[in-house]
């Protein structure tokens, strides 16, 4: 019996909401009083961006804070406040804000010149390193986003099969063009066919309705934006199966999960999709994106063919982008060092669940690897449906709480380690969260709910 089935889900009442709204209340008064120059710096923002923000996932009330530089495992804002960084920039900053190996990677191209109008010396042995790593790419091209990755994919795929529909789950994120976890007016219109995830028999019988219409099964082998939900394994084998039957192009999504291993978690499934999407840390911490399938897909792209299919992107080859991702896969993210840092997001993870069991609290977190989430529920959780009861202010408290404490991470409770994390830094995050259970005294407390 795994810790988190030892409990049975409890609701909370009406006094326990009010409580919850008091305290964020007082921890949010807390965070303006506290971050002065922060809020001064958003106030001047929003008078040239919308709100003062141009990435949506960062803000939140009364304001966002405002990060002034990062060296190692830490961040400091723009009112002093030195935090141990538990986010990594959602997975982006696997390598930590200062490695020398990739500053250096980076000096060595600007020297060199940036935008150098042509085929550069570092793009070839950067796509040698992602072939060599993951078994489902023969070939891959560069974009600039893990959301130009997933449109380009997809593109790829129905010219590919000559069909038009594409199946998703909801809770998916592929990007700000490519998102199913509610209205999403900025969507591409294409045919989207809404599945639920890790429902074998639902989505078999969505692949066989559409089979002669489908083009793609987009899927995360984990959803990270939905709250760091894995993919059963029985699962991604069935859909490996399904989109052979039905001649559908079957894509992973590994922008996130291809730190799980060196090849990603194809390579951990021991499955094969036919097309893989990256970006994030890959990299090197700078802009990127890749997509890559079999040679059969990706021949379309060959320029020598006269009859190729043209992709282009001033930035899809950029030196510094191209610099760092090289350096960061042969010189830094070793396989042990892989290895080592997802082992460590287990133990933490373990550890963090086990605080959640000692206070009998309605918490738990779920994730792979080096990446977990946060969740205010007992409930076990297979989809992003399974959340729908879960209160936001909640995640709100625990976020201003950990900030509070010197340890950031994404509002929604998603934890990203980085490479340069210790077990000092983890051994602190344990303790934080333990004083947040004890203070808190979350609504499923024995002595205030039945069992």
């Amino acid at each position: 019996m795994t810790i988190m089935d030892q409990a049975i889900q409890a609701q909370p009442g009406s006094e326990d909401i009010d409580l919850l709204g008091r305290d964020l209340e007082a921890a949010q008064a807390r965070y303006a009083a506290s971050n002065p120059l922060s809020r001064q710096q958003h106030e001047a923002a929003c008078l040239t961006m919308p709100g003062g923000n141009t990435r949506s996932v960062l803000f939140h009330e009364p304001f966002p804070l405002v990060i002034e530089r990062g060296e190692g495992a830490c961040l400091w804002d723009r009112d002093g406040h030195r935090y141990v960084d538990f986010i990594g920039d959602f997975t982006s900053g696997l390598y930590g804000h200062s490695d020398q190996v990739i500053r250096d990677a980076i000096r060595a191209a600007l020297d060199a010149g940036l935008s150098l109008s042509g085929h550069n010396m570092v793009e070839q042995k950067l796509a040698t390193l992602i072939t060599d790593r993951f078994p489902s790419i023969d070939l891959v091209r560069f974009t600039n986003s893990g959301t130009e990755a997933n449109l380009m994919a997809l593109g790829a795929a129905r010219i590919h099969t000559g069909r038009d529909k594409v199946i998703v789950f909801a809770g998916g994120y592929h990007g700000g063009l490519l998102t199913f976890a509610g209205p999403a007016p900025l969507n591409v219109p294409l045919d989207f066919v809404l599945g639920e995830y890790n429902d074998i028999a639902g989505t078999l019988a969505l692949i066989e309705a559409h089979g002669p219409d489908l083009a793609a099964i987009l899927i995360e082998p984990m959803q990270g934006a939905a709250g760091c939900i894995p993919a059963t394994p029985e699962f991604l084998h069935a859909l490996r199966e399904a989109a052979t039957r039905s001649g559908a192009v079957l894509i992973f999504d590994e922008v996130q999960t291809s730190r799980l291993s060196t090849g990603g978690r194809q390579l951990v499934m021991g499955i094969t999709p036919d097309m893989t999407t990256l970006g994030k840390y890959i990299g090197g911490g700078l802009s990127f994106g890749a997509f890559g399938g079999s040679a059969a897909i990706m021949a379309m792209f060959d320029p020598r063919d006269p009859n190729h299919v043209a992709h282009s992107g001033t930035f899809n080859n950029n030196i510094l982008s191209m610099a760092a991702g090289a350096a960061g896969l042969s010189q830094v993210l070793s396989a042990e060092r892989l290895r080592d840092l997802n082992a460590r997001g287990e133990v933490l993870r373990e550890r963090l669940n086990a605080l959640c069991v000692e206070h009998d609290a309605a918490m738990q977190f779920i994730g792979l690897g080096s990446m977990f989430t946060m969740h205010p529920t007992r409930a076990p959780i297979s989809s992003v449906a399974d959340l729908s009861a879960c209160d936001p202010a909640e995640r709100d408290l625990f976020y201003f709480y950990l900030l509070s404490r010197g340890i950031y991470i994404a509002r929604r409770g998603f934890f990203a380690l980085m490479l340069p994390i210790e077990d000092a830094d983890c051994d602190l995050l344990v303790d934080i969260v333990r004083d947040y259970l004890e203070q808190r005294r979350l609504p499923s407390d024995a002595k205030s709910q039945p069992r």
